[in-house]
């Protein structure tokens, strides 16, 4: 069923190629035509009616999420900047002491 699907679209897709000396929209029509039809054939498939039902079951989910408010969502990325902030400044000092370590006094280098 879903090779008859792929068919159908590939000969949308001939037909628009085909069809070069006709008008924009005859050749558009012909491509409209077997891209629905091969999507309709895809979607009455065994796998396809499975892609409705996960897409059915996932949309009731996402309709139960709870979504944080403008205040919460202003808040959690400030804190997630800061914390950055932190891990930046904390990360050069290390880099900068490990730096001085080695090169001033371990190996004298100014």
């Amino acid at each position: 069923m879903l090779t008859v699907s792929v068919l159908l679209v590939l000969a949308g897709f001939v037909g628009f190629f085909w069809l070069s000396s006709q008008e924009w929209y005859v050749r558009g029509a012909a491509l409209a035509v077997g891209v629905i039809a091969g999507v309709a054939v895809g979607l009455l498939s065994a796998p396809g009616k499975g892609f409705i039902a996960f897409a059915k079951d996932s949309y009731k989910e996402v309709r139960k999420v709870v979504w944080p408010t403008r205040k919460e969502a202003t808040q959690t990325t400030l804190v997630v900047f800061a914390f950055v902030l932190i891990m930046a400044i904390f990360l050069w000092l290390s880099d900068k002491s490990i730096e001085w370590v080695i090169f001033s006094v371990i190996l004298g280098w100014k």
